[in-house]
């Protein structure tokens, strides 16, 4: 994988010119890269699964920043520190995607960062350990276009801790 400065390199040349960016025209005109957290080794987790109780795992419908529903199922969940207070979150999966699917929300939440939430993916679990890397934490695509439809992160994924990684609050130039 590549290192973090080249993803966020990457990233940054995807939304200033790729027809397939979320960023509307005119943003990208003026657009000059995302903003992000300084890495954070950190927040860089590795934590044992606790699976879900139901085998196939539970269905789970999160709404939408447009009022629709999706449906995803809840593979089980991690337990963490954070700033030495004790933390959880649940994992999900859909059909279209092997990675898992990891969105929250966090203290800076509406603050430093999106007030809606932000998103993580992970590898499925190997020998029951995710890796859960909050460095490479996303914002949802409708934070730079009103017409994307975003899951919002369930309530149980509401974090009280600040997770100080990742993308923070998108200023449009």
């Amino acid at each position: 994988m590549a290192s973090l400065e080249e993803f966020r390199k990457a990233k940054d040349e995807f939304f200033a010119s790729d027809p397939r960016s979320p960023l509307m025209p005119e943003q990208r005109r003026t657009f000059h890269g995302l903003s992000y957290f300084p890495e954070d080794a950190g927040l860089q987790v590795r934590a044992k699964v606790e699976p879900d109780q139901e085998p196939e795992g539970t269905e789970i419908t999160m709404d939408t920043t447009t009022g629709t529903e999706r449906t995803y199922k809840r593979v089980g969940s991690v337990r963490f520190e954070v700033g030495g207070q004790q933390v959880e979150l649940a994992l999900y999966s859909s059909e279209e995607d092997e990675s898992l699917f990891v969105p929250f929300r966090d203290a800076t939440s509406g603050k430093e960062t999106y007030g809606g939430g932000r998103y993580l993916e992970a590898d499925p679990p190997e020998d029951g350990i995710v890796v859960l890397d909050f460095n490479y934490a996303y914002n949802p695509y409708c934070v730079y276009n009103e017409h994307w439809s975003c899951p919002l992160p369930p309530r149980e994924n509401w974090l009280q801790v600040p997770i100080r990684a990742g993308e923070t609050n998108f200023e449009a130039s």
